[in-house]
């Protein structure tokens, strides 16, 4: 079989998608990975690269286009990379997403008897079978402009003019953007009157080949109901010269409440230094999850999304069927988004996090909102659940866990097991390592309940899904850990 070689043109039918969204065509049972093709379209590509039983190509032009493609309203979508799925209409997106976790649960964790069902609450089986309905995903009535963070690199042109922008994927080259559509409104202006400062005051930006300049990013925050704005400059060295003459002009922006800058002067991809100077406010800025109330610093993690955020976490607890009377443990709680979510319906919230600042930041949010149900461990889960367990007889009714991207940790699993909790709400950002932690708790008693998914990250591959888990013999098979 001639499959061709580099630089070689192929004309191909996009028949599926790959995990991050590229489109797949067949030539002669021979695989083809093209980004930016969407299924159905016929295309036109470049060969890049060849495998044994597959390769991928470049898109050259789109001969016949699919009825699922859309027109991306990013001017520099293809060579940015960060929206995956801008080619093709949201409503297709959101069937990509969900399908991605449907079939994840299926193949790797085994689920055959997954169903979808259109609406929550209806179409769910008969008692004692174990059909497990898998509900539409949310999506978002308004994909635009929803994130409340940018971390924005800068560096200069071929010209040595001052830009701005995202690095293109798995690059590190600027592909130059002022006013990223996705993010806040006010992220165009705040670019725009620190590039005048650095041009007026002579700073350069920072240069990794050579170590050299002295701007980084720019972190900037926003929050969408409280309209309060964040600015932090990450640099290259110990001081921000002329900070005089950049802190007025952001302060004549609406909403401007924190301006800072944070020392980062490490050879390294990591974008935030440990070091955070303010230069005006108080160094955080405030937003609201629902009824909940958040302080949200430089550091801080915090969903990018927060109108979305509240339809997962309001999902998250109603999955956790709470009474007033139980008990739950939060693990990987971060600054207490869920924590606090969980604590105006529960008797009393245990959260677990590793980060020091992380927990200082929850413990912080609790104050805030004046929850006093709620006690934030510092540590791993694995070793604080089983020393509060022995030590001072904590139960738990309901656990709740949203991991970072590689799941949950095995000593995580077994001690969730230990523990026996009536029921598990399991938050992830990634289906293939949840298909897998749910395929190891369902074979040590509990059983799949439901799944929903949530759109945080529209036009992206990225997707969040809520599953709960229930274990009716919880109370008979708990054990003394």
């Amino acid at each position: 079989m001639d499959i061709g070689k580099k630089n070689d043109i192929i004309t191909v039918k996009i028949e599926d998608l790959s995990e991050d969204g590229s489109g797949i065509g067949r030539l002669d049972g021979y695989i083809w990975f093209i980004k930016d093709a969407v299924i159905g379209d016929t295309v036109e590509a470049k060969i890049m690269k060849t495998k044994k039983s597959y390769g991928f190509a470049r898109l050259l032009q789109v001969l016949e286009p699919s009825d699922k493609r859309t027109e991306p309203l990013c001017p520099v979508a293809r060579q940015c990379g960060g929206c995956q799925l801008q080619a093709m209409t949201y409503e297709e997106g959101l069937r990509f997403k969900e399908n991605k976790v449907f079939n994840h649960l299926k193949r790797i964790g085994g689920f055959e008897n997954l169903r979808f069902v259109d609406e929550e609450g209806s179409g769910e089986a008969a008692p004692g079978s174990r059909t497990i309905p898998f509900y539409r995903i949310m999506g978002m009535e308004d994909p635009w402009r929803y994130r409340n963070k940018a971390q924005v690199p800068f560096g200069l042109n071929r010209g040595g003019e001052i830009v701005t922008g995202f690095y293109a994927g798995r690059t590190h080259a600027i592909i130059e953007q002022e006013d990223c559509l996705l993010g806040a409104e006010e992220n165009r202006r705040i670019l725009a009157i620190i590039k005048n400062y650095m041009r007026e005051n002579h700073i350069s930006p920072y240069d990794e080949d050579t170590h050299r300049g002295l701007v980084r990013h720019a972190l900037i925050r926003k929050g969408f109901r409280t309209g309060q704005l964040m600015v932090c400059l990450i640099i290259n060295g110990r001081k921000l010269p002329a900070a005089d003459k950049l802190v007025p002009a952001l302060r004549e922006l609406d909403g401007m409440t924190s301006i800072s800058y944070c020392i980062n002067t490490e050879q390294t991809n990591v974008i935030l230094g440990r070091e955070i100077v303010d230069l005006y406010g108080p160094g955080y800025i405030t937003d609201y999850i629902g009824n909940v109330k958040y302080r949200i610093s430089p550091q801080s993690f915090y969903q990018v999304n927060p109108r979305q955020t509240e339809k997962l976490y309001g999902t998250a607890l109603e999955y956790a069927e709470l009474t007033g009377t139980e008990t739950v443990w939060d693990l990987y709680c971060g600054i207490g988004t869920i924590s606090l979510f969980l604590a105006q319906k529960a008797a009393r919230v245990c959260g677990v996090e590793v980060v020091p600042q992380a927990v200082a930041d929850a413990r912080a949010n609790a104050r805030l909102n004046g929850f006093d149900n709620v006690t934030f461990f510092e540590g791993k889960a694995e070793e604080v659940l089983p020393r509060e367990f022995e030590e001072n007889h904590i139960h738990a009714d309901v656990i709740v866990v949203d991991p970072p991207r590689k799941g949950c940790d095995a000593a995580c699993l077994d001690t969730i097991v230990k523990m026996a909790p009536r029921r598990v709400v399991y938050v992830s950002c990634d289906s293939a390592t949840l298909a897998r932690d749910l395929r190891y708790l369902c074979d040590r008693g509990y059983a799949l309940e439901k799944v929903r998914c949530c759109d945080m990250f529209g036009w992206t591959g990225h997707v969040e899904t809520a599953v709960c888990l229930t274990k009716p013999d919880a109370e008979q098979d708990m054990e003394v850990i």
